[in-house]
């Protein structure tokens, strides 16, 4: 469910007419719906909330149900999929936690009011002022990629006086059946330790000091469309956990990822429901006795965002035509880098369809949003939208070929808001030129 809807002919986003907001920002930018944020945040919350389980005695993070203290699943929000401040602003708002893989992330979640206690730090290379900066500001839980990093963090830790709650991220050798490039729990994929390795892992990293093993981790991959790999890879890490307690590890925290699918195009297969998915993980994990933990971040935010952009042109080719848009690659690469899919509307549509390819101004082929696409009829300076662009868009956007920064607008019912001006061209330039080469 999304908030993007035609009144009067319109597309509106809540109460907001996407025209308003081009004719005073200009195209291309980014337009997120709060209310759809606020939305998915809720319909995730109620599918994982029959996983609460028993808050242990003085444990914070907690709230009360009937009359007993239970711990409700951490949601931390995959702050990748869409790192913008406003955005964060208000999943903090809804209590929502943030998984973070840099130190630019954790800063920015933590300036958005995000509560350390609900941030969990993932990533394959952690550096040691990363980890100082998460050890000294606080966090729910650092997830470990590898023995050689839990060191250099028992190193980091113990110079601070501090120690670190953590896991080690498990890699289940569990194909996703999802894009090769958003896998991420195969043997040959970079993340986590080899299954086979957790109980020397395990053994290793409870006699550093600095370190408190409470968790285990997994995430196999992005925009998961079958529930198939996932249970099978959480089958996996509650074997795991058994043999892991056997060895005198208390483990109390299961960190099962995120990357639940989102629909693109209508015409492919549905992806599993939030409902769905949190029953499947009911099923697998009844009995580990843990808090759980859950990392979405393109089923929070995809379907919130739309990138709104201006027709330059449709201009007729030797076997169709291009409707030539003022947003390129460098503003949305999903396409071009994944080939992905995202319908694209009229703003004001003027009735009937055309087929044609929809491209960008870039100087490169791989500049094309969709071919062949049966679309809203068009014409030079109409307004259209590429939907389902809240992740992974503005985030991955780039200057490529001088291009100003893609703005990006947040809307809350009839209020909106420029939350990331436009960089113009003068912004772009901040190479400085050596001295012999200066003026002449």
């Amino acid at each position: 469910m999304d908030h993007f809807n035609l009144r009067g002919g319109v597309l509106h986003c809540e109460d907001v007419p996407l025209s308003n907001i081009a004719a005073a920002v200009g195209t291309p930018v980014y337009v997120y719906s709060s209310a759809t944020m606020r939305r998915h945040v809720q319909v995730f919350r109620e599918a994982v909330a029959a996983l609460s389980s028993p808050a242990v005695a003085g444990e914070g993070d907690h709230a009360q149900h009937g009359g007993g203290a239970l711990r409700e699943p951490l949601i931390a929000y995959a702050v990748k999929a869409n790192p913008n401040a406003a955005v964060l602003a208000t999943l903090a708002r809804e209590g929502v936690g943030a998984d973070v893989v840099s130190g630019g992330e954790y800063r920015r979640a933590r300036a958005a009011g995000i509560p350390p206690e609900r941030i969990v730090f993932s990533g394959v290379g952690k550096t040691e002022p990363e980890m100082a900066l998460a050890i000294e500001g606080g966090l729910f839980q650092l997830n470990l990629e590898s023995l050689e990093e839990a060191e250099t963090l028992s190193r980091v830790a113990s110079a601070m006086g501090r120690s670190v709650p953590i896991s080690f991220r498990i890699n289940p050798d569990v194909a996703a059946k999802t894009h090769a490039k958003i896998s991420t729990g195969s043997a040959h994929n970079k993340f986590g330790i080899p299954i086979g390795d957790a109980l020397r892992a395990y053994g290793l990293a409870r006699d550093l000091p600095g370190l408190e093993v409470q968790g285990v981790s997994v995430h196999i991959g992005s925009q998961l469309m079958d529930l198939a790999p996932s249970r099978a890879a959480f089958e996996k890490v509650g074997g795991l956990i058994a043999e892991l307690r056997a060895a005198g590890h208390a483990i109390s925290v299961a960190d099962l990822g995120g990357g639940l699918g989102v629909p693109y195009d209508p015409a492919a297969p549905v992806p599993p429901s939030p409902a769905a998915y949190g029953q499947m993980v009911a099923d697998v994990t009844r009995g580990w006795d843990v808090r759980f933990a859950f990392e979405p971040g393109r089923l929070i935010v995809a379907n919130a965002g739309v990138l709104l952009s201006k027709v330059i042109s449709v201009k007729p080719g030797a076997a169709g035509q291009f409707v030539i848009a003022d947003a390129a690659m460098n503003d949305l690469l999903r396409p071009s880098l994944y080939d992905a899919w995202h319908a694209i509307e009229a703003v004001a549509p003027r009735g009937g369809t055309m087929t044609a390819d929809v491209v960008g101004p870039v100087c490169e082929s791989g500049d094309t949003f969709a071919r062949d696409r049966v679309m809203d009829r068009v014409e030079a300076g109409d307004l259209i939208i590429f939907r389902t662009a809240g992740a992974y868009g503005a985030t991955m956007a780039s200057t490529y070929n001088s291009r100003p920064l893609t703005p990006e607008v947040i809307v809350d019912g009839s209020r909106w808001a420029l939350v990331r001006e436009r960089r113009e061209v003068e912004d772009l330039i901040p190479e400085i030129i050596p001295d012999w080469l200066g003026p002449q």
